[in-house]
């Protein structure tokens, strides 16, 4: 039987795993003292991480006391953080200010809502063209936006050919204001097994601006992050398989069309599998197209050719990363906490 995603990455006791897959009240949030060690260390395996990396800034710890932190995103707006605690069923919001707080309860579904969903709640989040929130809901089985000055959400896609979704999990917006995402089971208690499984494959869409949604890929394992390289002629996906940790790249055609070219193996992450646990997840890019990955012991930097330059260790199993605040700053959500990292490179995104 394949082990569940947060088993497999987290590589903890037994007691910690059942802590991971209970409700939400399992956790208790706590605000890090000042001055208390994030646990953030760098280790460089080509002199160019330095150039991308700020390590002589100390990494702030900024919250902590989640079970699985995941879904960061940046609002230039309100120059404020959100992210997600997926088995939490909620969503938090942090900023210099304020500190940090709840943002959503539930951030997917009620439990009275949930039969059958292993993680009902929301995974990843972006701030769109539009100033929504997009959410990738598991509860839902959906793909959401949400105003945020209402908090009402509407539905942008929920199926394929007639078919339920899995459980959105991660998702990036094009300039022109499609939205690819990855659809793997992880929300489904049985995952790949689970009765409510309605697609046989764990696919990549895309979501067009009139509301159609086309499967581009659809021979991934476990795909999970998702990200476009700056110039939007690059699709990267991660697959979060421990038996092939990858990325995969696609060349996104000029005109419309229903599949993406390409897909070559362009990272292979076994070479970089981390005694502290963890698979390929969610990325984020810097303008000069270098991938920050999350997943095995922290961050891998990798350059656009494919060759990982360093890591940034958390000590655990690391979801996800986005850039923020004046986008030389790297938020990292891993495992129970969220950390601030200072880059030298510049993010690609708003700020």
């Amino acid at each position: 039987m394949h082990l569940s995603r947060r088993t497999t990455i987290l590589g903890l006791s037994s007691g910690m795993l059942v802590a991971c897959a209970g409700g939400h009240n399992a956790s208790v949030l706590a605000e890090p003292e000042d001055g208390r060690d994030a646990g953030v260390a760098f280790d460089s395996f080509d002199s160019a991480f330095g150039d991308l990396v700020d390590v002589d800034v100390t990494p702030r710890l900024l919250s902590t006391g989640h079970q699985w932190a995941e879904g960061p995103a940046w609002d230039a707006l309100r120059q404020r953080l959100y992210f997600t605690d997926v088995p939490q069923n909620r969503a938090f919001a942090w900023d210099t200010k304020a500190g940090i707080s709840i943002f959503l309860d539930p951030s997917g579904v009620s439990r009275e809502q949930a039969g059958g969903m292993r993680e009902p709640g929301a995974n990843g989040l972006l701030i769109g063209q539009s100033g929504e929130l997009l959410i990738c809901n598991h509860g839902k089985r959906a793909v959401e936006a949400m105003d945020m000055e209402s908090g009402t959400r509407r539905v942008l896609a929920s199926s394929y050919s007639g078919k339920k979704f899995n459980s959105p999990n991660d998702l990036i917006e094009a300039s022109d204001g499609k939205i690819y995402f990855t659809d793997p089971p992880y929300g489904l208690e049985g995952l790949n097994t689970s009765p409510m499984k309605e697609l046989e494959f764990n696919g990549v869409y895309r979501l067009d601006t009139d509301g159609a949604v086309s499967l581009l890929v659809d021979d991934m394992t476990f795909p999970n992050g998702v990200i476009l390289s700056p110039d939007e002629r690059s699709l990267y996906v991660a697959q979060s398989d421990p038996d092939a940790p990858l990325i995969r790249r696609f060349d996104v055609p000029a005109s419309a069309s229903d599949r993406v070219g390409g897909g070559e193996i362009w990272f292979d992450a076994k070479p970089f599998m981390h005694a502290d646990g963890g698979l390929p997840d969610g990325m984020a890019v810097a303008t000069t197209g270098h991938l920050f990955l999350a997943g095995p012991g922290g961050v891998l930097v990798i350059d656009p050719q494919g060759q990982c330059l360093g890591r940034i260790g958390t000590g655990r199993a690391t979801a996800n990363c986005a850039f923020g605040e004046d986008g030389r700053t790297l938020f990292i959500t891993a495992a129970d906490r969220l950390v601030a990292v200072r880059t030298k490179a510049l993010g690609l995104g708003r700020f």
